[in-house]
């Protein structure tokens, strides 16, 4: 590995080069992103968990860019064609496309039209004509006739000699690269209607005839003509030559390729010919070149895009507000099939179910409110988790009449079902339910939901938690190494209690593995509790180094030693027991003491191994250990008697919940079934680039109802309180949608697939809000 390559990471992350030949070495070492950006902040300066992802995923291109480099050469040096000058540009490139490019004209290929050219000698009469125009073609031509090489005539000859010139621009990396540039810079992406697929292709409408400028695609519309193209709906291609005269018959990149080689087409006698060789280079040969690798560009990186949408909406979903250790009853809302109820105690263990059928069409109102009440009487619940899927607001309504005649003041939460039916018929419920109908343990899962939402949710596919924009048009295993991450991340991040997490949420801990993870929960079965952190060398394939990477992150909450409560690593225990004997004040009568701990001074205790920020962060958590750092739990309230989209009317103020948060605005639970849309331009008086500057995932906010489109049901939302339906409220100008973004599926609960599948019809109405649906997702 090249020191380069350090340096150019340090410049892209803006970190000095020590910093990341630390962060490295470490990740060489098989250390972990988590543990290095807890426990190694002496090692790499502080470089945090963000900041480590992006130099592994970095350090991972750049190395495959080096493999590739170093392949290059040999192969060139190979063919005794590697000068000092290709080899120094070679060494210089900063790009997979720049690499490529340069060794185009030396990768082993097919006999094509040039070389079979060249093999026949014609070569001197490319050149000729090309640099000496005045030559006659014709007349040159016929002192290069090879019939038994297959140029008989000279139409045959002067086609060869073009052909030679044709490869030979078209691997010109200099020449490449110039009309990259103009390319990126200038050209735009064409969508059209495949005839005969009007019907077929209706979500697609609005780009059958759409031109956007490359630079300017957003994500979202990329994704969305890259699916039409793949379902066959549209075609895309590439033009060069935007707002260009339809009488025009050359492109400003034949211009741009006579200018490259000090070319002055004229009226020479080879000019014509000459003409002919620009012409067919830039469109039959770096045409369809740069096409493909822009739209394979474009499409990267709209999947970027996407996936770190996902990935953040992940992250927001999971650190949300965990309502903690308490006695659970969970309802999973049905019709026809009934709902089902399940109760846990506050370690999330199952205690009972029951099935009721409170909503139609048995409508067994009584009879279900007795069935609940007993449940709620001997378990003695103290919070009731309703999922928001199909007949969420009916059951809802139910609970609260319920709780109403009975005197009892039990909060009640819509808790998301988003994944729950992939959880249910998983093989991790089958094994940690294996006599429970799949439908019941849909009812634990939301119960466990609203106690540690990071909890449950790790143990569902990722990608099946419905967060996403255009989440199934990117690559998946991009898209699954991101989300692992994300996962990875928010769980070391809250820690992990080692008597009560399920083999799921261990997997997730740094260093350890599945196989790891399950001999945990295999020893704490066999021989109980474990009291201390140091019990875990004893679990079977659990070593030093594993032990090392995971200690932090696992609590043994009122174990042998308090600091295993805390994260604290074993390592640095010493450091605690230095403070200890220095103020002469026990490990216990220091945790939690405020007054002491900030009077403390983190150089006191530093050393060459344990430097100013560990010591820091053992300050600050001895002062609040084991916290946690997810927000405190609230919920909205949902208005009485706005059920469904009907009930909704344009002026209403409703509280909500955030469930998506995508490029171009936020979707918003206010309890009808259908989430709507807040425009990015509607999120804040002030313009914002990105929604996340004002809202994320499981934010319970305020917002006005602007739009109802009742046969679609599309809802359109407004967090400018002050915004009125049928009013102007134009947005700045910057965050005014485009006319052409009117492609939409929103997210619609209210269907047989409502936990997994939330997708819903094409649409857009008009006014403001006809541009905001269309930058929807589709899932």
């Amino acid at each position: 590995m090249t020191t380069s390559i350090y340096q150019q990471i340090a410049t892209e992350l803006n970190v000095r080069d020590a910093q990341v030949i630390a962060a490295v070495t470490l990740l060489d070492d098989g250390n972990t992103v988590p543990f290095i950006a807890r426990y190694r902040k002496e090692v790499t300066n502080g470089l945090d968990d963000t900041q480590l992802r992006n130099l592994e995923s970095r350090l991972g291109y750049l190395r495959e860019l080096e493999e590739r480099r170093q392949v290059i050469l040999k192969s060139i040096d190979e063919q005794g064609k590697l000068s000092d000058a290709l080899k120094k540009d070679i060494l210089d490139a900063d790009s997979k496309n720049r690499l490529e490019d340069l060794y185009l004209p030396y990768k082993p290929k097919r006999r094509t039209k040039g070389q079979i050219a060249i093999e026949a000698g014609i070569e001197p009469l490319a050149t000729l004509l090309w640099e000496q125009p005045d030559h006659d073609p014709e007349t040159e031509a016929a002192k290069y006739l090879n019939a038994d090489a297959g140029f008989a005539d000279t139409k045959a000859v002067l086609d060869g000699a073009r052909a030679i010139l044709m490869e030979q621009f078209a691997e010109d990396a200099a020449l490449l690269d110039k009309i990259r540039r103009h390319l990126n810079q200038s050209a735009e992406i064409q969508a059209r209607l495949v005839a005969g697929k009007e019907e077929e292709g209706a979500k697609f409408k609005d780009y059958f005839a759409h031109d956007e400028f490359l630079s300017k695609v957003p994500s979202h519309r990329a994704l969305a003509m890259f699916r039409g193209r793949n379902e066959g709906i549209l075609q895309l291609s590439l033009n060069a030559d935007p707002g260009q005269d339809e009488k025009s018959t050359g492109s400003y990149c034949e211009t741009i390729i006579s200018d490259h080689y000090g070319v002055t087409l004229g009226a020479a006698a080879a000019d014509r010919w000459r003409k002919q060789v620009v012409s067919f280079a830039w469109r039959i040969k770096i045409l369809m070149h740069m096409e493909t690798e822009l739209m394979g560009n474009l499409r990267e990186m709209a999947e970027t895009d996407a996936i770190k949408v996902f990935a953040d909406n992940l992250k927001d979903l999971l650190m949300a507000a965990p309502a903690g250790p308490r006695c659970t009853l969970g309802i999973d809302p049905g019709l026809r099939t009934g709902c089902k109820v399940a109760v846990i105690d506050n370690t999330g263990k199952l205690l009972d179910t029951a099935t009721i059928y409170p909503t139609p069409p048995q409508n067994k109102i009584a009879e279900s409110a007795r069935v609940v009440m007993a449940l709620v009487k001997k378990h003695n619940v103290d919070l009731i988790a309703i999922g928001n899927g199909t007949a969420s607001r009916e059951t809802d309504a139910f609970v609260a009449g319920m709780l109403k005649d009975a005197g009892e003041k039990i909060q009640t939460v819509m808790v998301s079902e988003a994944g729950a039916s992939v959880y249910s018929a998983s093989e991790l419920a089958a094994t940690e339910f294996p006599g429970l109908d799949v439908s019941l343990r849909g009812a634990v899962s939301i119960a466990r939901r609203l106690q540690d939402p990071l909890a449950e949710l790790v143990k569902i596919d990722p990608k099946s938690i419905g967060v996403g924009q255009y989440q199934h048009d990117v690559s998946q295993s991009q898209l699954a190494k991101r989300l692992d991450a994300v996962v990875e991340d928010c769980v070391n991040a809250v820690g992990v209690d080692v008597n009560s997490a399920s083999a799921a949420l261990l997997t997730r801990v740094a260093g350890l593995s599945t196989t790891m993870a399950a001999n945990i929960v295999a020893f704490r079965d066999e021989n109980g509790r474990f009291e201390d952190r140091k019990t875990l060398l004893k679990v079977p394939r659990l070593g030093p180094k594993a032990f090392e990477q995971c200690a932090g992150f696992l609590r043994v909450m009122k174990g042998k030693n308090p600091l295993d409560g805390s994260s604290v690593h074993p390592e640095a225990y010493p450091v605690v027991k230095r403070i200890a004997e220095k103020s002469g004040k026990g490990v216990d009568a220091m945790i939690g003491n405020h007054d002491f701990l900030r009077a403390q001074k983190a150089a006191d205790y530093a050393d060459d191994t344990f430097g100013i920020p560990t010591v820091t962060d053992i300050l600050a958590e001895l002062a609040k250990p084991g916290r946690d750092p997810r927000p405190e739990f609230k919920t909205a309230t949902f208005a009485d008697g706005v059920n469904e989209v009907k009930d909704l009317i344009p002026g209403m103020v409703l509280e909500g919940v955030i469930t998506n948060v995508t490029n171009f605005g936020a979707f918003v639970d206010v309890g009808v079934h259908q989430d709507g849309l807040v425009h990015i331009s509607a999120l804040s008086d002030k313009f914002i680039s990105d929604p996340r500057e004002v809202v994320k995932a499981g934010d319970v906010v305020k917002v006005k109802v602007m739009e109802v489109d009742l046969q679609r049901k599309r809802i359109g939302l407004s967090m400018r309180l002050s915004d009125e339906p049928g009013s102007d409220n134009k947005p700045t100008r910057e965050s005014r949608p485009r006319q052409q973004e009117r492609s939409f599926s929103g997210n619609n609960r209210n269907d047989n697939s409502r936990r997994d599948n939330r997708g819903g019809q094409q649409t857009g109405f008009g006014g403001a809000f006809a541009d905001a649906f269309a930058k929807a997702k589709r899932n």
